[in-house]
């Protein structure tokens, strides 16, 4: 209907339809990614052909840089430093994804279809990728924060940085099957798309790089906004021009910012948070206007094989993975669901064995299966990821509450102490190191030191409250450090100290910094119920579950918008 229209209108079209479309599934308590790529289907090709299949070509620039900027976003939560609590839930859930779920879906196709080998190979391992635009709007629509949601994201952009490698590696193999060659042409072949891979990620850590320089004597938003946009596009620009994966490259961008200058916010991704709704509303709506319905009925059957044996996958690498790593119930229940959704990458994926002569034979199959494969999980990974979300009680998580500077990522079970400047000294430590803090330590430990000085802060019952006042931070932060076997940290009462929790207040929050004390102390000072479970809590992740999620704490750890 549209096919003569300029780009502008279509644009206009397509982002009125997905913003409509995405709003109606929000009050029908669905995501509206769901609705997006809903409104996607009706618009495009297969249904009402409001918009052809040739009007979406005229959008590829803009889809490569929205896929850019996403996988911007994805890197940049892959701080190592932040992420080093939870490096033994990432290890295993990243081992078994990149073998469980590509295994099961290849046992399936192979058992059950009539398929060849190679064609299985190559579905299994796009089966590991996870759409990162996905997850990452509707962790923003549904204000979801916690240590679940850090590893969701973090898990996200590792599967797919796995999912690239394997790819490559098992597209290598699979042509080799159909044009069988030398060992030494096969070993070439092999070299050639690893080659690529590290050059990606040497571009945009190279870009990354050049933007932290160029930006480091510059605080005005609008030069910070232009140079930020220069860079993704440049990295999406080169990475095409050059036939370099894209995703790697703006991953590897969004990583070295996030590393390098964890403290610099402003740079990157975020200066698109003002519009990003409309990014992610133009990108699930055209991703939706490319799903064919006609694909379902070349490859349905095995379409769907896939796709169960991606769940089975994904669900058995979540849970398995969990709990070889000793996470939390929640965690091994609802990560592998929240994993589901798949797109731009595997559609990615399937245009380079499309465009690839050496598989002209099995091109028509791969292109019906992959897409129908991505129909079917972009349409109930969306409302899986939103349940796994709402289960793991991250839900609704991104609001302020008055203990939020106790994460997992600040919290120890194994202070050592023994006494009590040692045991401050390793809670500044943590602190500086979580929160990327530029504070001279020495000058951290007089400070609270003299507060010791003036008054014990040890309040009794097990718990000390070591604390200082600075005017170099502008939020509250600190660490809470947990020994079983308690330390002697000369208590008015004479108990062990079984928790201590260092709070570093800003200067002009003198009333804040009295709330915070009056809430740790009423709680894990006063109740005994808190008190037995914390002082003998095994992991980070237990203790961030209890004080987050614990009933218990309900009262204590209030929302700040609700005392407002």
């Amino acid at each position: 209907m549209l096919a003569n229209a300029n780009s502008l209108l279509m644009l206009a079209v397509i982002l009125v339809a997905g913003t409509a479309s995405g709003g109606l599934a929000k009050l029908l308590r669905l995501p509206s990614v769901t609705g997006q790529i809903v409104a996607g289907i009706l618009i495009g090709p297969s249904v009402l052909q409001i918009l052809s299949a040739e009007s979406l070509h005229t959008f590829e620039p803009l889809v490569d840089f929205a896929l850019g900027l996403m996988a911007v976003a994805v890197g940049s939560h892959l701080n190592f430093k932040r992420l080093r609590v939870a490096r033994r839930r990432l290890t295993m859930l990243l081992l078994l994804e990149a073998t469980v779920t590509p295994v099961c879906v290849f046992g399936l196709l192979i058992s059950l279809t009539n398929v060849q080998w190679y064609t299985a190979l190559l579905l299994a391992t796009i089966a590991i990728s996870t759409a990162p635009a996905t997850i990452l709007a509707i962790v923003k629509e549904t204000a979801s924060r916690g240590s679940f949601v850090t590893t969701l994201i973090a898990a996200v952009a590792l599967n797919n940085l796995v999912c690239i490698l394997l790819f490559e590696l098992s597209r290598t193999f699979a042509r080799a099957a159909i044009s069988p060659s030398e060992p030494s042409s096969m070993l070439k072949s092999l070299m050639l798309p690893i080659g690529q891979l590290g050059m990606s990620c040497l571009l945009g850590a190279a870009i990354g790089l050049a933007l932290i320089l160029c930006t480091a004597r510059i605080v005005k938003t609008d030069r910070l906004s232009v140079l930020s946009l220069i860079a993704i596009l440049l990295t999406t620009g080169i990475a095409e021009f050059n036939h370099l994966s894209v995703l790697m490259a703006c991953l590897s961008l969004g990583i070295t910012l996030s590393n390098v200058t964890p403290d610099r916010e402003e740079i990157g991704h975020r200066v698109f948070d003002g519009f990003e709704s409309a990014i992610f509303a133009i990108f699930f709506t055209i991703a939706g206007m490319e799903l064919d319905f006609g694909s379902l009925g070349i490859a349905g059957s095995i379409a769907m094989l896939a796709f169960a044996g991606r769940m089975l996958g994904k669900v058995s690498a979540g849970f398995f993975g969990m709990k070889l790593a000793g996470a939390t119930e929640r965690f091994r229940k609802w990560i592998g669901l929240a994993l589901t959704p798949q797109a731009g990458l595997a559609v990615g994926l399937m245009l380079l064995v499309s465009e690839d002569k050496a598989f002209e034979d099995i091109h028509e199959l791969f292109l019906a299966v992959v897409l129908a494969m991505v129909l079917l999980n972009e349409s109930f990974g969306p409302i899986l990821t939103k349940m796994g979300l709402q289960k793991s009680g991250d839900f609704g998580r991104d609001k302020a509450r008055i203990l939020d500077f106790l994460s997992e990522q600040n919290i120890t079970t194994n202070l050592v102490g023994p006494d009590k400047e040692s045991a401050i000294r390793e809670l500044i430590d943590l602190t500086v190191r979580t929160n990327n803090l530029r504070l001279d330590k020495e000058k951290l430990f007089a400070s609270v030191m003299e507060g010791e000085a003036i008054s014990c802060t040890c309040v009794g019952e097990g718990l000390a409250l070591p604390h200082a006042r600075l005017d170099q931070t502008d939020r509250i932060i600190g660490a809470m450090g947990i020994s079983s076997e308690g330390l002697a940290l000369g208590a008015p009462d004479h108990r062990l100290v079984h928790c201590v929790v260092l709070i570093i207040t800003p200067e002009n929050m003198p009333e804040r910094h009295l709330e915070v004390l009056k809430a740790l102390a009423s709680s894990i000072g006063r109740d005994r119920i808190i008190q037995q479970q914390l002082y003998h809590i095994d992991s980070p992740a237990h203790a961030d579950e209890l004080i987050h999620l614990g009933d218990q704490f309900e009262d204590w750890n209030y929302y700040l918008e609700d005392e407002e």
